[in-house]
């Protein structure tokens, strides 16, 4: 289920009828949760929270200032854009009303969010494979369940891009191939193997992940695993 970045001020804004479509969302973020699924709904989650709380701020300062009427977010810039009217308290009221249980509401959701989380990352192992070169945003990652053999191969990529306030860290992960892992073709074998096969770097950084139990591939383990590796070198 998809929830607006505006969903609470489309439409009629009316507070049953708000809390029964935020409600209606949350039940369906917590149905992926149970099953380990963390993206996007995390993802998505936090961005409206931190939306109601822009919210929130630019709200109180509007009411100090003077009297307007919401006319539409700006998500992409994270601004409140208002349109001067004649001021409707009632209004006002309920959108506070909206709020405030929206917040408390999804920052409950935050909370299951983040302690799958922390679990997964805590309980992923990420070690670097061989001897790590000086430069280290650009090499392979080798992707594994312990108990199973098959290794996932992706080619990963350190981006720097900046926001108007910090500067930010992202990864950009390719897939390459899946291999086999055994006792005589061990990551540091696939990395020798790697290295001839694909000729782009001749002494690439190559980091190993490997995490006990199966979970969900895509929704989880990948994206944890990318956020975890973007901390390990940025270090």
């Amino acid at each position: 289920m998809i929830l607006n970045e505006n969903w609470f001020i489309e439409g009629y804004v009316d507070f049953e009828l708000q809390k029964y479509r935020l409600l209606a969302y949350l039940q369906d973020v917590k149905k992926h949760f149970s099953q380990t699924k963390l993206y996007p709904q995390f993802a998505d989650i936090i961005t409206h929270y931190n939306n109601l709380i822009t919210f929130k701020n630019n709200k109180q300062l509007l009411q100090q200032r003077f009297p307007k009427k919401i006319d539409h977010i700006d998500a992409a810039k994270l601004e409140v854009v208002y349109e001067r009217i004649l001021a409707d308290t009632a209004l006002m009221h309920e959108l506070e009303d909206i709020t405030q249980y929206a917040l408390a509401e999804i920052e409950e959701t935050v909370r299951e969010g983040q302690e799958i989380y922390e679990i997964v990352e805590q309980q992923l192992q990420i070690e670097p494979v061989g001897i790590m070169p000086i430069y280290k945003n650009e090499g392979y990652l080798f992707i594994k369940y312990m108990r199973d053999t098959a290794v996932k191969i992706y080619n990963y990529a350190i981006t720097l891009f900046e926001h108007k306030e910090a500067k930010y860290r992202g990864i950009k992960l390719t897939y390459i191939d899946q291999k086999t892992k055994s006792y005589s073709n061990t990551f540091e074998q696939l990395k020798i193997d790697l290295i001839r096969e694909v000729r782009l770097l001749p002494n690439p950084a190559v980091y190993k992940v490997e995490y006990p139990i199966t979970i969900p591939f895509s929704e989880t383990l990948l994206p944890v695993t990318k956020r975890l590796l973007v901390k390990m070198i940025d270090k």
